[in-house]
């Protein structure tokens, strides 16, 4: 089991339409953005041939839908794969995808725990 903490929160769903919609590169940058911070708290841990993946999204409080504040996990497992922890995001690399949600005011965070399987 391995454990990588990001800092902060990843650009909802609305957000993400929002930037696609202001011009044509915006979503290029604010993926890049967010795919090379994932990479950067990553770049540490151990490489692994498959895994499930169980997010905990540490939220400032209950304003975001659930469904808006996960669409972050793209952007998390494509950071994984840039930093070397898994080879691919595919259904060979990926099992399952699971996540919870708690509020946590003073330090928002999001916590991935990979578990490799066979």
């Amino acid at each position: 089991m391995i454990k990588l903490t990001i800092p902060g929160d990843m650009p909802d769903f609305n957000n993400i339409i929002k930037v696609s919609k202001s011009h044509p590169m915006a979503y290029a940058n604010l993926k890049k953005q967010y795919t090379d911070l994932t990479m950067l708290y990553a770049r540490n841990l151990p490489f692994i041939d498959k895994a499930n993946l169980n997010f905990i999204w540490y939220c400032k409080n209950k304003r975001k839908d659930k469904d808006n504040i996960m669409t972050g996990q793209k952007f998390i497992i494509d950071g994984l794969v840039k930093a070397g922890v898994l080879k691919n995001d595919g259904w060979a690399q990926i099992g399952d995808l699971n996540h919870s949600f708690e509020v946590d005011k003073y330090n928002p965070r999001i916590e991935v725990i990979l578990e490799e399987i066979a």
